[in-house]
Parts: C-alpha cells; sequence; structure tokens
C-alpha cells in the first residue's frame, strides 16, 4: 500500500493496522474535501447572519459556556483554547500510538461535521505522511468533553508551537517549519474546539490494545500447548463433543485451535498414567475462549467508534442545525477497556499457573526444571517474577471507568476516565508479553526433557526458533538475560 485516501468509508481496524504496517502516506478524497469545506462554509455563514450563542463557536468553554466572545476575538479564542489546554503530565505516549492519534483525527475531521477549515486537516496529514510526531503526555485527559490535554498537545504544532520528534530528535515546532516552509495555521470560529473534543487518545490506545490483544490470545494458545505437552498433558479436553455442548464460541474456537496445534504430537497422542490435568491446562478452552469472546466485542466498539465524529459541536448543514450534545464522552471505550484488560489479565493469571505447575517436580520432571535442584535453583525465581507481573495486572484491571469526578466548576459532572483506562491496559499488554516470555521459557525448557518424544511439527517449529534465540539451561546462570530475550521473541512474534 503506497498511499490510502480518506473518503469517509468504513475502515476496519485490519485496514488500520495494514495502514501503519505498511507505512502508507494518507491523502484526502475530493468528496471528503467538499464536505470539510461545506461544513466550513456553512459554519462562516451561520455566525455572519446570526446572533445566536453557539457553544464554543462564539461562547466560552466548560461552565463558561453562555459567555459570549465577539466575532472579533473568535480565532484568538481557539488560539487560547489550544494553548491553555496543552496541561498533560506524565510519561510520553509512544510515537506508534502518537501516530494512530494523528490517522484518527484526520479521519474524525475528515466526515465534514467539526467545521474545521480543509487546510487544518491536511497539516495533519502533512505531519503524518512526513513522520513529525507531536510531543504528547499520557495523564490529562477525563475522557469526556474530548481527550482535552492530549489532543491540545497533539495539535500544538499546527500553531507552531510545542515540540515534535521528527528523524528520532526532540525539535520545535517552530524548527519544523522553517525546515518544511510552512507557517502557523490561524485557527478560525469552533476549529479549537473540533480539534481538542474527541475521543482519539482514547481510541488511538484501544485500537493498538486490541491488535495486540489479537496477537496475544494467538500467542496464548499455541505457548499453552508447548506447556501441555511439556507437563505431559491430557488432549481429551480439547474435543469437538466436549466443548461445542457448552455453546460459546471463544470456547469452541479455542478448543479446534488446539486440536490443530496437537494432532500430530507423538507428546498428545501417547498413553496417559495420569486421569486428569489440572484446571490451568484441563480449562484453557474456557479461559482463553472467554477471552477470545471479549476481545471480538470490544473490537465492534473500538471500530465503531474509529469510524465515527466525536467532537463537539457538531455541525450539519444540510439539516441547518449545530448540535451541542456529548458524543466526546469517552464511556464506550472505557468499559470496553476495562473488559479487555480483565480478559487479558486473566489469560496471564492462568499462564502463572501453568509455569508454576512446570516447576512442581511432578510428571516425571525435575524440581524447577533443573538437573540437580537444592544445588541448582534453576527457574524457581522465575516464577516469582512472573507471579509479581500477574499480580501487578490484577491491580491493574480495578476499572477506571467505576470513577468520575466533577470538572468545569460542575459543568462536566460525570466523566469516563477512559483515558485512564488507556494507559492502564497498555501497560497491562506489555505485562503480558512479560508473562508468555516467561512461560515460553519454561515450557520449552520441560519439553526438552520429554526426549526423544516430540511434540507437533507447528509446535517444534516454535521451540526451534526460540531456541536459536534462548538456549537450554543446565545448570543456574544469570537469568535476567534469556527472560529479556524470551520476552523480545514472543513481542516480536512467534
Amino acid at each position: 500500500m503506497n498511499t490510502f485516501t480518506i473518503t469517509n468509508e468504513w475502515v476496519s481496524l485490519e485496514k488500520l493496522d495494514e495502514i501503519l504496517a505498511s507505512n502508507a502516506q494518507l491523502a484526502i478524497s475530493e468528496e471528503a474535501k467538499s464536505g470539510i469545506v461545506k461544513c466550513r462554509t456553512y459554519l462562516d455563514e451561520k455566525v455572519a447572519k446570526s446572533d445566536r450563542l453557539i457553544y464554543g463557536v462564539n461562547t466560552g468553554f466548560g461552565s463558561l459556556c453562555d459567555t459570549a466572545i465577539s466575532n472579533e476575538d473568535l480565532e484568538q479564542l481557539q488560539r487560547n483554547l489550544v494553548l491553555s489546554h496543552a496541561c498533560g503530565m506524565g510519561e510520553r505516549v509512544p510515537e506508534e500510538i502518537v501516530r494512530r492519534l494523528l490517522i484518527l483525527k484526520i479521519m474524525g475531521l475528515s466526515h465534514g461535521a467539526s467545521g474545521v477549515q480543509l487546510e487544518t486537516v491536511e497539516r495533519l496529514v502533512f505531519f503524518f505522511n512526513n513522520h513529525i510526531h507531536p510531543v504528547v503526555f499520557q495523564q490529562g485527559s477525563l475522557g469526556a468533553s474530548g481527550d482535552l490535554a492530549p489532543l491540545a498537545h497533539l495539535v500544538l504544532p499546527l500553531l507552531g508551537e510545542g515540540t515534535v520528534m521528527f528523524e528520532g530528535k526532540e525539535v520545535t515546532s517552530s524548527e519544523i517549519n522553517t525546515r518544511f516552509g510552512l507557517s502557523p495555521i490561524a485557527l478560525r470560529s469552533k476549529e479549537g474546539l473540533a480539534l481538542l473534543n474527541g475521543t482519539q487518545f482514547m481510541s488511538g490506545y484501544a485500537s493498538y490494545a486490541i491488535s495486540n490483544a489479537r496477537k496475544l490470545w494467538k500467542q496464548f494458545n499455541e505457548i499453552a500447548a508447548i506447556s501441555l505437552d511439556g507437563f505431559d498433558g491430557r488432549k481429551e479436553p480439547f474435543g469437538i463433543q466436549v466443548n461445542e455442548i457448552r455453546n460459546q464460541v471463544g470456547q469452541i474456537k479455542t478448543a479446534e485451535i488446539f486440536r490443530n496445534l496437537l494432532g500430530d504430537s507423538e507428546l498428545a497422542n501417547r498413553e496417559k498414567a495420569h486421569v486428569q490435568d489440572p484446571y490451568s491446562f484441563r480449562c484453557i478452552p474456557q479461559v482463553h475462549g472467554a477471552s477470545y469472546d471479549t476481545i471480538e466485542h470490544c473490537a465492534t466498539i473500538v471500530e465503531r467508534e474509529i469510524n465515527a465524529v466525536t467532537d463537539n459541536p457538531t455541525v450539519f448543514p444540510d439539516d441547518d442545525i449545530v448540535v451541542s450534545a456529548g458524543n466526546f464522552h469517552g464511556q464506550p471505550l472505557a468499559l470496553a477497556m476495562d473488559f479487555l484488560a480483565i480478559a487479558l489479565a486473566e489469560m496471564g493469571s492462568i499462564s502463572e499457573r501453568r509455569i508454576y505447575k512446570s516447576i512442581s517436580g511432578t510428571r516425571s520432571l525435575p524440581a524447577f526444571l533443573v538437573a540437580k535442584p537444592g544445588l541448582n535453583s534453576g527457574f524457581m525465581i522465575t516464577q516469582y517474577t512472573c507471579a509479581s507481573i500477574v499480580s501487578q495486572n490484577k491491580q491493574l484491571c480495578t476499572p477506571a471507568s467505576i470513577d468520575t469526578i466533577d470538572s468545569s466548576n460542575g459543568q462536566e459532572d460525570h466523566v469516563s476516565m477512559g483515558a485512564n483506562a488507556a494507559t492502564k491496559l497498555f501497560r497491562v499488554i506489555d505485562n503480558c508479553y512479560s508473562i508468555q516470555g516467561i512461560e515460553i521459557l519454561h515450557a520449552c525448557q520441560s519439553l526438552e526433557f520429554r526426549r526423544p518424544s516430540k511434540s507437533s511439527k507447528r509446535l517444534e517449529d516454535i521451540f526451534a526458533n526460540f531456541r536459536k534465540k534462548v538456549p537450554f539451561v543446565t545448570e543456574d546462570r544469570y537469568m535476567h538475560p534469556l527472560m529479556k530475550a524470551s520476552k523480545e521473541f514472543v513481542t516480536t512474534g512467534i
């Protein structure tokens, strides 16, 4: 893909990932340009012909919604809005997510219902196409009235303010303007509000989360299958009849995947001395399956959001109305991201239980998966580390969406806290990659104690690729580098 043209047609999450992964350039279709210009022209005429107050166009903001602003001050009002709202704190938003913020803001404004200038949208496209990434901070949004503080930082460079990351360095926006021969954009009425209102901070993180959740789900299945063979587990819990009778889509899908992963495994198909496995193996279809159903539910919510108009007020030229409402409220995303964090954390939790069983000294495996336990501690403390990470995930899964706090003198009296849901979900995802790295370290170690019996071709291929990065542990050694390499292996995709 060389160029993706924004046409206002539905964009799937898969297409969004494809655009980002292919490093495509963005362009705005002529139809979308016409819609943007039409909306801007309508708004200018509306303000010129009427003395009626329109929120955010010729009024103040928040609890100052009834304060009239003269026509001569409308441009200054919008500039002041962006500058005063750039109040972010905390860690920087990673550039890969800033890139999502940019494209999602461009998509939202291109619907022709926000009243922005075409020049403003085209400048954001210029930033995206030239990898000019504004410096944005993680803290500051309440997840309602839009993601005000982070989006203010995102659009500061339009005004020649703030800093950006460009070619690996942080530079001022004025330096970028000089380099590319750009002039700061003079915002027209309502534009600052259109840029700052919206859920793009939340939806940027949420779209990243769905992409990674699907990858994590696939890999948790594959790694769990290696653990199952390493633990000499039974295949019967993955059978057709017992899973189909439960009627749960994710469970049925998970069991089918395991049947395929284990179908040609010598280990899975040999006679077993034990009648039953622990829940962490036997209930994989039920647990991973429920997470699958949750991921796909949340994906539906997020995909709707990235195709939506979420700023305020919303302008409808054909109906001759400007509606001040609440599309910026992040509740759909806040609930979905809290739910998604729980679904991912649960896969991490059951993964840690498999890790714990692998070092238990049962099923003919040596205690702590190493020769001469006692002299060697082996994989004892890797499980401790995983337990710590799993517990942190549990703590991060306290829902953000149940919280709210008054802002703007009580005018904004219920907020979603979806931005906090987003940033803690981001940490849960990173923790899940750490957990996967630890489980595959244990799983491959245990599989070696089953030689000469083999697992399936697919799982043996994963094992062989893993061994190119991480060796078998024969005696105690410095473990952190092995754990780091394991995490890198799963993060890049097994």
